[in-house]
């Protein structure tokens, strides 16, 4: 099995008031199910702009800022047999969601 990171863009869902509870429910429908088949590790929504940066001497700053660099908004850790499995995930997401998910590979560290 392989894990993959499913995250969309901050600016991404563009989704009304109005439209929220029915978005909450199948993003949570997708969870449900992804917990049910055994892929689901971590996932969730990151607080807008509320990051730092920490650099390798210890010094923290504010930042990113999407008028410089793109900003995740959500992301979900699933764990699957492929690639295109973990893209099939995404797809449910990105339906759920209402807006495109990037997919990438988790790097395996065996020492840790």
């Amino acid at each position: 099995m392989t894990r993959y990171l499913i995250s969309f863009d901050d600016g991404a869902m563009t989704i009304s008031q109005e439209e929220l509870p029915a978005v909450d429910a199948a993003a949570h429908a997708v969870v449900e199910a992804a917990k049910a088949a055994g892929v689901w590790v971590f996932g969730g929504g990151l607080e807008r702009q509320q990051a730092t940066v920490v650099a390798p001497d210890g010094t923290v700053s504010d930042g990113p800022f999407p008028e410089t660099k793109a900003v995740v908004g959500g992301f979900s850790v699933i764990d699957t047999s492929s690639r295109e499995e973990a893209e099939g995930w995404a797809a449910r997401i990105a339906e759920a969601c209402r807006c495109a998910q990037e997919v990438r590979e988790i790097m395996p560290d065996e020492s840790v």
